[in-house]
């Protein structure tokens, strides 16, 4: 069953590029103490998540920190220097942290995989935003099939 709202996140594992290349980082310690807006795409350099869903929390960064937000973040079932890459050709810096979850363990922790083995794409994360507020989920915002509106920056900012 899926996780929902009230629920605590599953103790699971990312991977960042950092200065001093990949670090692993504990959802534990990631969402520790803080209000985190998180949201998942099924894979980076898609379509729909180069175009809309990454750029879209990009330009409203600042907008959800001014709304009590003190991180925001990007997963995927990428390898790091994937979801690196793809930061930075969409100028994320100082804006969006990139998690990459090349094994899609977050998704399948939270209850929230996809099949996309008709698309050459395996297993791999649904598209989805939530609130995380010290580890426990305040909101979720999965979306159906092929969609694109209740994950996306806008729809979280205006339920802040």
């Amino acid at each position: 069953m899926p996780v929902q709202t009230g629920d605590r996140i599953p103790a699971t594992t990312f991977v960042k590029v950092t200065e001093n290349g990949p670090e692993q980082v504990s959802s534990d310690d990631f969402f520790a103490g803080r209000r985190v807006a998180l949201f998942s795409v099924p894979g980076a350099f898609t379509p729909t998540c180069s175009a809309h869903h990454l750029p879209g929390f990009v330009d409203k960064a600042d907008a959800l920190k001014a709304k009590g937000v003190d991180e925001v973040a990007c997963t995927a079932a990428n390898d790091a220097f994937v979801m690196d890459a793809w930061g930075k050709v969409s100028g994320v810096e100082g804006k969006v942290t990139m998690l990459a979850d090349g094994n899609g363990a977050f998704p399948k922790a939270l209850g929230l995989e996809m099949d996309g083995s008709a698309y050459g794409m395996g297993m791999r994360g649904q598209r989805f935003s939530m609130l995380v507020d010290d580890g426990v989920i305040e909101q979720l915002h999965v979306e159906a099939p092929g969609q694109f509106e209740v994950s996306s920056a806008d729809y979280l900012l205006a339920r802040l």
